[in-house]
């Protein structure tokens, strides 16, 4: 089968991370014997940021990703061009509302390829006007990565047509390293326009600061704020992280912590975007501010739940103090990634989802 993806990129994952899952689902899919294609548009942020914060990244990208391949357009019917070659074309919702009109287009006008949707944004709910700017009528179905996206479109009248397509580890990359303890606490994750400073403070920079904790924070756009607040840690703010390097991050210290934007919290029940897989996959163990697991993707004992700062720092005490828990709890998670959430797992449910669609008129 062939394979397109329009994404934001795939080649940088610079404050983008969507580009984690897609390289490894696209991983998965080449592993097989499928074709697969990545379209990314020139110019596009993510990408600008990226050549301009690390030189040389582009072609890191390539060196780690030999497999994969993606390709630039500058107007939309390149893609549409394109997309008359494949079987299955996804369209992330990081695009422009006219690129995917435009293959709605094609799609109405007789192409032979299923068109998918791809949902991995709280926009659904906490910006319900932008998203109403995409015309998906001449769309086969809808990816939401998560039940409660899910259950945005089958208001809308999508039905059995929307399905759930959460993010996932690539575990070709995400995997356990031999243990080299250099600090204690690790933090992979981008400032995120405000939407977990609060947080933040609660549960990750009040708990070290307390404990006297050694922390590494590895992301971007920190504004000048937040990255006063770490140097009066004594935390090491290293900016960007190329993600393939975050398991050497994971190796070298003895604990995560997970703490979710706020719609994911709040609003966006079951979901809790990819860090805490990745996190899992490399066996670290994982505290976690609170999101509520509403579709059970987790067992009790994969990571520590904690429900204000002072849990989050009993936690992390414990963890670092008791080598028979954080084994426990770095065991425990990697078993349910290997069994539920890898990118394997997540190219056979999107295989599934097309032999669903095959026969689908055009």
């Amino acid at each position: 089968m062939r394979v397109l993806y329009l994404t934001h990129s795939l080649v940088s994952c610079w404050n983008h991370g969507n580009a984690h899952f897609l390289r490894g689902v696209l991983r998965e899919l080449e592993a097989r014997g499928h074709e697969t294609l990545a379209l990314e548009p020139e110019g596009g942020w993510s990408r600008t940021h990226l050549r301009a914060d690390a030189p040389g990244a582009e072609a890191r990208f390539a060196r780690t990703f030999p497999e994969l391949t993606a390709r630039t357009y500058s107007r939309p019917e390149e893609a549409v061009a394109a997309a008359q070659d494949a079987d299955l074309v996804v369209v992330h919702e990081w695009n422009e509302p006219a690129l995917v009109a435009a293959l709605g287009r094609a799609r109405a006008a007789g192409g032979r390829f299923a068109l998918l949707f791809h949902d991995t944004h709280h926009r659904a709910v906490s910006n319900p006007a932008a998203m109403g700017r995409y015309d998906l009528s001449a769309y086969d179905g809808v990816l939401a990565f998560g039940e409660a996206v899910r259950e945005v479109y089958r208001a809308r009248g999508w039905g059995r047509r929307a399905w759930v397509w959460h993010e996932a580890a690539d575990i070709r990359l995400f995997r356990p390293l031999p243990r080299a303890a250099e600090a204690d606490v690790a933090w992979i994750g981008n400032w995120g326009d405000d939407e977990r400073t609060a947080e933040l403070e609660e549960y990750l920079f009040g708990p070290v600061e307390r404990l006297g904790l050694s922390l590494t924070v590895h992301g971007v756009r920190y504004p000048a704020a937040a990255r006063a607040r770490l140097a009066g840690l004594g935390a090491e703010y290293r900016g960007w992280l190329p993600n393939a390097e975050a398991p050497e991050v994971f190796a070298r210290h003895r604990v995560t912590v997970h703490v979710p934007r706020r719609f994911y919290a709040e609003s966006l029940p079951g979901i809790p975007t990819i860090r805490p897989f990745e996190a899992m996959a490399c066996a670290i163990p994982l505290i976690s501010a609170p999101w509520e697991d509403s579709e059970g993707l987790f067992r009790e004992g994969d990571f520590l739940r904690v429900r204000s700062g002072r849990e989050a720092e009993e936690a992390l005490r414990r963890v670092l103090a008791e080598p028979a828990l954080a084994a426990a709890l770095a065991r425990s998670g990697l078993e349910t990634i290997r069994a539920r959430h890898t990118c394997g797992h997540r190219a056979d449910e999107l295989l599934a989802v097309a032999e669903e669609l095959r026969g689908v008129p055009a």
